[in-house]
């Protein structure tokens, strides 16, 4: 497992926002782990992870001169992102998205640079369903941008149906990659946390339960 990976999970667990236990998803399924990205809720904490963010980033190799955060969680983390370019001799535009159009001042949905004839990395806490990443792609877009990457902190790697049912052994990053032609990378995923939890004396009693889970609800790709 690379530094920053390690990094990252170290970090979320410090400020709880990687949880273990018996959660209840938006989607109705039992998970033995829970990742809220918002927990992340300090100038240090936020610092950390945009660091892990960058590292990912770069080693991925995107080519991009702009960066977009979806609202909500994209906002801060988009910025926070920039912040760390900065810090590392790279100052970076950024814009975001409002969930609704403003019809005074300047109006629009946009905030930030303008992103006509950019290439765009999209900044965001994770991938559920893909509906906020296609608006934004969307968004980028219409505002004459080009979309280059998407970068999440966390990939779950889990199906989006029924396992058995068609299409259901793609996971949300992988549809929306596939559909789109985007590259998603993670600074993390369920690969990465089953390791990290494999050396961790506090942690290892949780890897039967995401050994499990990952067996009932993991999609094709899993490294």
């Amino acid at each position: 497992m690379t530094d920053h990976r390690a990094r990252f999970l170290q970090l979320a667990l410090h400020a709880q926002a990687l949880r273990f236990g018996q959660f209840t998803l938006k989607s109705g399924r039992q998970s033995p782990y829970f990742f809220n990205a918002g927990r992340f809720d300090s100038g240090a904490r936020l610092a950390g992870l945009a660091a892990c963010y960058a590292d990912a980033v770069e080693e991925a190799g995107l080519s991009f001169d702009l960066l977009f955060g979806p609202a909500y969680k994209g906002i801060p983390l988009a910025t926070a992102v920039a912040c760390e370019f900065a810090r590392r001799g790279r100052d970076l535009p950024v814009a975001f998205n409002r969930k609704e159009a403003k019809d005074h001042g300047e109006g629009g949905l946009l905030i930030g640079a303008p992103l006509e004839d950019r290439r765009v990395l999209i900044v965001d806490d994770v991938i559920t369903a893909g509906t906020a990443i296609r608006e934004a792609l969307g968004l980028i877009r219409a505002g004459g941008g080009t979309p280059a990457g998407i970068v999440v902190a966390l990939d779950r790697q889990e199906v989006l149906g029924e396992p058995g049912t068609d299409g259901a052994r793609r996971s949300a990053a992988q549809s929306v990659a596939d559909e789109t032609g985007v590259p998603v990378v993670a600074v993390a995923n369920l690969h990465d946390l089953l390791a990290f939890a494999g050396e961790s004396a506090d942690l290892v009693r949780h890897r039967d339960d995401l050994l499990a889970y990952r067996a009932r609800y993991g999609s094709a790709t899993q490294d």
